[in-house]
């Protein structure tokens, strides 16, 4: 489905305004979750918003007035599955690196509590999953990370959502407030890049948020229950309208 133009897709948000939905996020302290929820509070499009993490964030301001927070031991998940009831749509931006948790660490984040959380999520009620996953990710692939994340959308999707939406963005761009000299050099070297052809290796975490909020107000395409959006789409459903 091609994007909407910026006056479709005011309609397509008045309209969804009017369902009262609610929604959660997982991993809503990382990068694309904090500006997940930031897109989410600006478009105002759900009457709640969960947030179900480890740890409460510090929230501030009337803007988090309908924001709630559930705290959960996600090795013990089961016994916080009400965190997950009476939600229309599920946000999951649960990730964390090889580096940071170890191999064994890095597969159970990215993989088993995001399964797990998922099929909590269909108990609950939740009828639409949003998962980000990353570029090139595949089960068979010989690279840990990539194969991780394909057996993750692959269990998400096995979960049997009325709709699953897996974004599948290139690296992320973004401020990280825990950056490694590395990995500030390569945002520099891919932000020039992305100066010359925007979709090719990278997308702003604003823009994949921007677009996941996006994506849910769009109706699903006929007989489509999962849709994966590759770095192009997620460029041209995430720019400013």
């Amino acid at each position: 489905m091609a994007a909407p133009n910026a006056d479709e897709l005011k309609s397509l948000r008045e309209n969804f305004q009017k369902k009262n939905q609610t929604c959660f996020i997982l991993g809503a302290s990382g990068e694309t979750g904090k500006e997940l929820l930031a897109e989410i509070l600006r478009q105002q499009l759900f009457s709640r918003v969960t947030l179900i993490g480890r740890r409460k964030l510090e929230l501030e301001g009337q803007q988090y007035a309908n924001v709630s927070q559930e705290v959960v031991d996600f090795e013990k998940l089961d016994e916080s599955a009400g965190a997950f009831q009476g939600h229309d749509v599920g946000f999951c931006c649960l990730g964390t690196t090889r580096a940071k948790a170890g191999a064994a660490g890095f597969v159970r984040v990215d993989r088993d509590y995001i399964e797990h959380s998922a099929k909590l999520a269909k108990a609950g009620g939740c009828h639409h999953f949003v998962l980000q996953s990353t570029k090139g990710a595949n089960i068979s692939s010989s690279f840990l990370y990539l194969k991780v994340k394909g057996e993750a959308e692959a269990r998400v999707e096995a979960v049997g959502f009325d709709r699953c939406s897996i974004f599948r963005p290139a690296v992320l761009l973004c401020d990280r407030q825990e950056s490694r000299p590395g990995e500030w050099v390569t945002r520099k070297v891919l932000g020039v890049v992305a100066h010359i052809s925007p979709t090719a290796m990278s997308v702003p975490t604003v823009t994949v948020a921007r677009a996941m909020v996006n994506n849910v107000v769009m109706p699903r395409k006929d007989g489509q229950m999962v849709e994966i959006l590759e770095n192009a789409a997620i460029h041209a459903l995430g720019q400013p309208k």
